[in-house]
């Protein structure tokens, strides 16, 4: 009875043991994925922007001095598409026709002001569209004074306002386009939604991406400052260790969510030609149209990486460049 249990299981014992090292070779690469330290500069607000139009004085003067001496055609004055009768104001017909023509008065004046309104760009709506855009760069490990930058910056930055959000976005933009050297992955997605979906979709993207890390070791949001301190030194003896374990392809990676108001898109990256338009395109968001802005970037403790494996799991949406 057992020979013929162990007959029909045999043929199965092989699958099942490459099935299970694909699992955990699988749940390894997770882990080790999750192993980097991140570094988050950000702040905004999605509240809709205030804003007053005072449409421009101008005063309508009749021809003639006056509405007291009967109609005519106001030819010169009102532009209106119509011959007014001659009647006397003080005729039976006097006050229907004053009606009318107030009337037609009110109704001039107010597709004047629409068409000037429009004309101007001045319109205005309650929920105006907005552009979330996310921005991400693979560097080679190499790129050490980009991390030097970022820390500088989020260390010092003002987050609390826009100027200073707007002031974030171009020093990190410019730190990136100082190192094209060290490209070797990019990626990038826009998408356009109303300003009551936009705060969902940041928070969704800013998550998913802040879920990467370990820890965040240091973090500039809404000008709160937060930062771990140092990990202590490798003990005696671990150098060799250290020095064994340190492999040649690491990389850093550089995520740039922004939200802004109005329409704005980002190139198909598929080269160092499109991240470079890409960057400029992002980088030079003014202060009056950039909601949002975060900036994330792993590893940003000294002695952690970020290996090819990680960057497979992790970050499988990214091309080479």
């Amino acid at each position: 009875m057992h020979k013929k249990l162990f007959a029909l299981i045999k043929p199965l014992l092989k699958p099942l043991l490459i099935a299970s090292l694909a699992i955990m070779l699988v749940l390894g690469q997770a882990d080790g994925a999750l192993a980097a330290s991140g570094g988050r500069i950000g702040g905004g607000s999605f509240r809709a922007p205030s804003r007053t139009y005072a449409p421009p004085s101008r005063t309508y003067a009749p021809p003639g001095g006056g509405y007291g001496g009967g109609y005519y055609y106001p030819g010169g004055g009102f532009g209106f598409p119509f011959l007014v009768p001659i009647f006397g104001i003080g005729g039976g017909f006097g006050g229907l026709f004053t009606i009318l023509l107030f009337l037609s008065i009110a109704g001039f004046l107010v597709r004047s002001f629409r068409s000037v309104a429009g004309e101007s760009g001045d319109t205005y709506t309650s929920s105006p569209t907005v552009s979330v855009n996310k921005l991400q760069v693979g560097l080679l490990a190499q790129a050490r004074e980009l991390q030097a930058d970022l820390n500088r910056i989020g260390q010092n930055a003002d987050t609390s306002s826009p100027e200073g959000l707007a002031q974030v976005l171009q020093e990190t933009t410019l730190a990136l386009l100082r190192h094209p050297e060290y490209w070797v992955y990019a990626g990038g997605e826009s998408q356009q939604t109303s300003l009551t979906a936009a705060e969902n979709q940041f928070n969704r993207l800013a998550l998913a991406e802040r879920s990467k890390f370990s820890e965040e070791t240091l973090s500039n949001v809404n000008n709160l400052l937060q930062q771990a301190q140092a990990r202590p030194a490798l003990p005696e003896g671990a150098g060799a260790l250290a020095e064994f374990d340190q492999s040649p392809a690491e990389y850093i990676v550089v995520t740039v969510l922004t939200a802004t108001e109005g329409k704005l898109s980002l190139p198909a990256i598929n080269s160092s030609q499109d991240l470079r338009q890409a960057l400029s395109q992002i980088g030079s968001i003014s202060s009056d149209r950039l909601l949002a802005l975060e900036v994330l970037w792993t590893p940003q403790a000294e002695g952690d990486t970020l290996s090819a494996e990680d960057m497979v799991v992790s970050y499988p949406d990214l091309k080479l460049i």
